[in-house]
């Protein structure tokens, strides 16, 4: 079944009468808090209940004194009762927001406060709108391939975490380079010096891996990609496979670097000399809720402003 990124009806089955939203900002900019307080504001006029997440709670009570008593904590909840996160900043607080109901099926619904916010639904401008479409329920679930991410010292599991857009193996030291081999289905392709490797999903190809030479790969299709970076290397090109393969990255036992994992630039893990770290799909997605149909063609042009001028569409049909 591909879930990398179909559109699915969504009905919120309550648990209570209750409806609780998760808010998940960036605190520490002023215009998030603003926007925060305008968000509980248009939520408890409709009956609903802000739920704020708990490392957020201070600052918000702080900012917004006349929330107390009114908002709940996210520590205090049934996660599984949540409806929507809605999601305020830049693809790095989705990606902290998508941490925190991991373990839920509940959809993030994204308004950017930041720069290029490629997994944003809508701006900062339209608010008034995003909150009046989330409480009617007006919006579409995508859902979204992530990675199962596994770290292997000989036969043993050290370490096992999850991505949306990326795991990254790094040199942890500037002056030095790692000496890695690169797998697929458990086959070795090829070994070179490199300042490290990058696993990525096709959400994540305008992420991390677009920045170090990797292909933009629309969301619709399911495929894993490796990046290398600045590898020492005849062959070092970008790799895609398809769903049911498998990466590694395995640190060979000659290099005297040491190396970190990094999975969304938000869980890093120190990698063992020797080591493996493996990537597969896995079978756990996030899911987004969407308010536009517009082809994921329009979305690369309106966040990299990329020049169309000139064009004059299709005549008839193609």
């Amino acid at each position: 079944m591909d879930t990398s990124c179909r559109a699915i009806d969504w009905r919120c089955e309550r648990v209570t009468d209750a409806r609780l939203f998760l808010i998940v900002a960036h605190t520490g900019r002023q215009v998030a808090l603003e926007a925060i307080g305008d968000v509980c504001a248009k939520l408890l006029a409709a009956d609903a209940v802000p739920v704020i997440a708990d490392e957020q709670w201070d600052a918000v009570h702080e900012f917004v004194p006349s929330l107390n008593g009114r908002v709940r904590r996210f520590e205090d909840i049934d996660p599984a009762e949540v409806e929507l996160v809605i999601v305020l900043g830049g693809d790095g607080t989705i990606l902290r927001a998508a941490e925190l109901v991991r373990d839920q099926t509940v959809p993030l619904l994204g308004v950017n406060l930041g720069h290029v916010g490629f997994l944003a639904e809508s701006e900062r401008d339209d608010l008034d709108i995003t909150i009046a479409r989330a409480l009617a329920r007006d919006y579409a679930v995508e859902e979204r391939m992530t990675l199962a991410v596994r770290v292997k010292s000989g036969t043993k599991v050290v370490y096992e975490s999850w991505a949306l857009n990326e795991a990254t193996v790094e040199k942890a030291e500037r002056e030095r380079m790692l000496e890695v081999v690169i797998e697929v289905d458990r086959r070795p392709l090829s070994s070179f010096g490199c300042d490290g490797v990058v696993m990525s999903t096709p959400t994540g190809s305008t992420a991390y891996s677009f920045s170090a030479g990797g292909p933009v790969v629309w969301p619709s299709v399911e495929a894993l990609l490796l990046v290398p970076l600045s590898a020492h290397a005849l062959f070092a090109r970008p790799l895609v496979v398809g769903p049911e393969s498998s990466l590694a990255v395995e640190l060979l036992q000659r290099t005297d670097a040491a190396a970190v994992l990094w999975c969304d630039g938000r869980r890093m893990f120190d990698i063992p000399p020797g080591a493996r770290v493996i990537v597969r799909k896995s079978p756990v997605p996030v899911r987004l809720a969407r308010l536009h149909e517009a082809p994921f063609t329009d979305r690369l042009v309106n966040k990299f402003d990329l020049p169309v001028t000139g064009w004059r569409g299709p005549s008839g049909r193609d």
